[in-house]
């Protein structure tokens, strides 16, 4: 039972690589094919395979830079997908609603979260840093279940992509803030200036990309003699805005989203199909390293995993109710939608806690919970989603507001 876990860890061999490959790819598909089945999300099933290959049960493969590098990858390009599919005006005609949903869906888990680990005893900082985790949603899981089932053009899912991106911006700032505390030092000139540069190249890219675009674009490619000229560049301003995105300090999927987005109007289908291509391949290494980071034996303590199971209860109702009345001028059955569409934290919650331990400012026990709690909302989304939209279909969009709990 040992051998698959070295050979799949020992990255730099030949050999090793193409068994990594396929265990991760094979096992998720494979999961994915049994859920469909059983007339559950598939992504379930992806997810579900990081934690059985994983250290969580049979150890076989363990979290490295090579798996971290293709879920990175996967996650860009699944946004950027989505992306292609969307127009900023559509996006834009929904900021106000979108704004009002991300500024709860900050508020109340940021504030129940450190209420809750105040109330179990522990201390400020740690306390704040879970907060700070259940704040920011993993956009990546609802955009891919959305995606699967062509509800992407749905008001609802406007609402839940534009909301993310804005609650990204506030996630960041309430990281960079929660940081500075723990440092003991609070920066406000600097904080400012992140705040500008987050929001001004969100908003400049949002609303003037597409144009932008469409006037450069034909232009350059007449010129280009490479085969799939309008993919090229397409590939390039994907990497040139996700990298633009880190440096002015928000995630890079949030570029790669808005490339797609400013791109949306512009490039033909070869470029959409390809895109959808490479996104098959890599988006079961960025669900499988969801669950790879799952490590049951963390949380076996029962004081800690009763932490976990309400931490993971506040962190889906924070989000269900908070981002839930923000849009509850649209419809009861719009506003449960976009309330389970933005419970999921994914990698988003982890990297949060990564650098409460980097500064040792949180015990490994409340890791252990914070990234239960990214993995657990991370599953119940998919399904709760599926329930959510249950009698909405593709061609119907929000033009069918049954909704059914029952």
């Amino acid at each position: 039972m040992t051998a698959p876990a070295t050979v799949a860890v020992a990255g730099a061999d030949q050999l090793s690589l193409p068994l990594a490959m396929l265990l991760i790819f094979g096992t998720a598909k494979l999961l994915a094919e049994l859920f469909e089945r059983w007339k559950q999300p598939g992504i379930v099933g992806e997810i579900l395979a990081g934690v059985l290959l994983g250290p969580g049960v049979l150890g076989w493969i363990r979290p490295n830079e090579l798996l971290l590098s293709l879920s990175e990858l996967g996650v860009m390009f699944l946004l950027f997908r989505v992306g292609l599919e969307i127009k900023a005006s559509e996006l834009i005609e929904v900021g106000r609603t979108a704004a009002l949903v991300a500024v709860l869906g900050v508020v109340a888990p940021f504030f129940l979260g450190w209420g809750i680990l105040r109330a179990w005893g522990e201390p400020q900082v740690e306390a704040i840093f879970t907060g700070a985790a259940m704040v920011a949603t993993s956009v990546g899981i609802t955009a891919q279940v959305l995606a699967s089932k062509g509800l992407l053009s749905t008001r609802s899912a406007k609402i839940i992509l534009a909301a993310a991106v804005i609650d990204d911006v506030l996630g960041l700032l309430m990281l960079a803030l929660v940081s500075s505390l723990a440092r003991g030092r609070v920066n406000l000139m600097e904080l400012g200036t992140t705040a500008l540069l987050a929001l001004g190249f969100t908003v400049v890219v949002a609303k003037w990309g597409t144009r932008t675009v469409r006037r450069m674009a034909p232009r350059v490619e007449e010129k280009l003699r490479v085969r799939e000229a309008q993919f090229a560049l397409s590939m390039c301003l994907l990497f040139a805005l996700s990298w633009l995105a880190t440096y002015v300090g928000v995630a890079a999927i949030v570029g790669a989203f808005l490339a797609g987005l400013a791109l949306s109007e512009s490039v033909g289908r070869r470029v959409v199909d390809l895109t959808h291509g490479v996104t098959e391949l890599l988006v079961p290494f960025f669900l499988v390293g969801i669950g790879l980071r799952l490590e049951l034996k963390a949380v076996s303590h029962p004081s800690v995993l009763a932490l976990a199971v309400v931490i993971v209860v506040a962190a889906v109702l924070s989000k269900f109710v908070g981002c839930g009345l923000g849009a509850l001028s649209l419809g009861r059955a719009d506003a449960v939608r976009v309330g389970v569409g933005m419970v999921p934290r994914g990698e988003v919650g982890m990297v949060v806690a990564q650098i409460g331990l980097a500064m040792a400012v949180i015990a490994p026990h409340v890791y252990a919970v914070v990234v239960f709690m990214a993995v657990a909302t991370t599953l119940v989304a998919p399904p709760l989603l599926a329930l959510a939209y249950r009698g909405v279909s593709p061609a119907e969009g929000e033009e069918q507001e049954v909704f059914h709990l029952g």
